[in-house]
């Protein structure tokens, strides 16, 4: 069973293309839910996960954190993610 990916994004945001452009050549698939300009609800998930920046990345509905949260994961074996 592949991992379920979901990337709280903005059209704006460098960290956000870098994570897509990552699981893309790598193979896996994600949702993305775009959020350019909706900055209540930027707000509500950066309250509700502590994290102070987007992209949001959560794996299997966990929160990993940022883009360089989810590569120092990766590379460390802490997050294996399944195609």
């Amino acid at each position: 069973m592949s991992s379920k990916i979901v990337i709280y994004s903005a059209n704006n945001c460098p960290y956000c293309r870098k994570a897509k452009n990552y699981l893309e050549q790598n193979g896996f698939t994600y949702n993305e839910i775009d959020l350019t300009g909706n900055y209540d609800k930027i707000d509500e998930l950066k309250q509700s996960t502590g994290h102070k920046t987007i992209p949001l990345i959560f794996v299997d509905d966990q929160f990993v954190g940022g883009y360089t949260d989810m590569i120092e994961k990766i590379n460390s074996g802490e997050l294996v993610l399944r195609q």
